[in-house]
């Protein structure tokens, strides 16, 4: 089906932050497959742990006990201090799950019709109750009729949230992105996430957070929510969890968790023996080669390079991030840039037609830092100046 516009160049390979077409050529990737490839690509323990699963057992079905499952599940509640894990094969089947959380929250709880707040600009998913929650009406076009029980408020805005909270009776939970990919790497004040804990709490409302481009040490902490001193009820995640392999995860503390029972949910794929080897494998990685505190540094590193690189051009908005999840804003649309990019052997995004994206492996090299930053100015700079003209 028709469901994607692919750029004409076909990848057959890849190590690190490299990739290579069929043709031969080399291309630095500063997307790392949408924030998936976290470790780079063909990273050797991933490749070690996947093959070696492989060959001992990929699958069985949650009717038994998976050993990597609960391993995996062990490690995630260690890393983020909440209780237990739902897995998944990506991370709109994770954010399903905390909906289906909130919704039975809500019921046990003597709410009939239960509703979420969900954020302008977000992305949650292209299920049809992720893309409700989604702030993203040109994805919601011609899916109609919508999934009920959201509501919407700006992001960044906690006076709209008390607005709701003022005005309506039958809110279970409020779920956000600790900072919109799909909206523009949107970074929002740094006491939001803390305010709408408080607010949460006042109400006894479950607080969502959409860690599936933020999560796994993104921006500089396992979690975005840890910047903070709020610790959520309930968190997804997936992309750089397997680094590839398809995994999503809903995390969750015990308040939220207990409303599930045997049941209430299920995924025949969702935690097979294959993709928690592979989660293990990212897991072990990070803290061996200790690259959360790596993304931190290698993130100021980019960041202040491409200050400095783009300061004083005309018809650059603002260059913003946390980590090494970064966006350069123009003042006009620039779409054209992700081909003008691949032809120059970089890989890059464009959100919201005018925010250049950034998600490099967190492993990233000082030398390729610096490509990075060099070929976005030259080609910022250019298509700026051919623009004015």
């Amino acid at each position: 089906m028709t469901t994607y516009a692919p750029m004409n160049v076909t990848f057959d390979h890849g190590e690190g932050t490299w990739l290579w077409d069929t043709e031969g050529k080399q291309y630095l990737d500063a997307l790392a497959g949408i924030a998936v490839c976290g470790l780079g690509h063909a990273h050797p323990a991933v490749a070690k742990a996947v093959s070696e699963q492989a060959s001992k057992l990929i699958h069985t079905s949650n009717l038994y006990q998976i050993e990597n499952q609960q391993q995996l599940a062990d490690a995630l509640c260690r890393l983020s201090g909440l209780d237990r894990v739902f897995f998944s094969n990506s991370g709109a089947e994770a954010n399903e799950a905390a909906i289906k959380i909130a919704r039975m929250y809500g019921n046990v709880n003597g709410v009939s019709s239960p509703s979420i707040i969900v954020m302008e600009n977000s992305f949650h998913g292209r299920t049809l109750a992720t893309l409700t929650a989604t702030g993203n009406r040109n994805a919601q076009a011609g899916f109609e009729p919508l999934v009920q029980g959201f509501i919407r408020a700006p992001f960044n805005n906690i006076e709209a949230i008390e607005n709701i909270a003022a005005n309506s009776s039958n809110i279970v939970a409020v779920m956000v992105e600790p900072i919109q990919g799909e909206g523009g790497i949107n970074v929002p004040d740094a006491d939001y996430l803390v305010k709408l804990r408080e607010i949460c709490d006042q109400n006894n409302w479950l607080l969502i957070l959409d860690e599936i481009q933020t999560g796994m040490a993104r921006t500089g902490e396992w979690f975005a929510f840890q910047h903070t001193d709020i610790v959520p009820d309930i968190m997804t995640l997936a992309k750089s969890l397997g680094n590839g392999v398809p995994i999503g995860a809903c995390v969750a503390n015990e308040k939220a968790a207990s409303v599930m029972k045997p049941g209430s949910h299920g995924s025949t794929f969702g935690g097979n023996p294959l993709a928690c080897a592979a989660g293990l494998a990212v897991i072990d990685t990070i803290e061996k080669e200790n690259l959360v505190e790596q993304a931190n540094s290698n993130g100021n590193k980019l960041l202040d390079s491409l200050k400095k690189n783009l300061a004083g051009i005309d018809g650059v908005a603002d260059i913003r991030g946390m980590g090494l999840m970064i966006g350069i804003a123009l003042q006009r649309p620039c779409k054209e840039l992700v081909t003008m990019a691949l032809q120059d052997g970089l890989l890059i995004s464009v959100q919201s037609d005018h925010v250049i994206r950034l998600l490099p492996p967190l492993n990233i090299t000082d030398e390729q830092i610096q490509l990075i930053s060099d070929k976005l100015a030259t080609l910022v700079t250019g298509f700026l100046k051919q623009e004015a003209a």
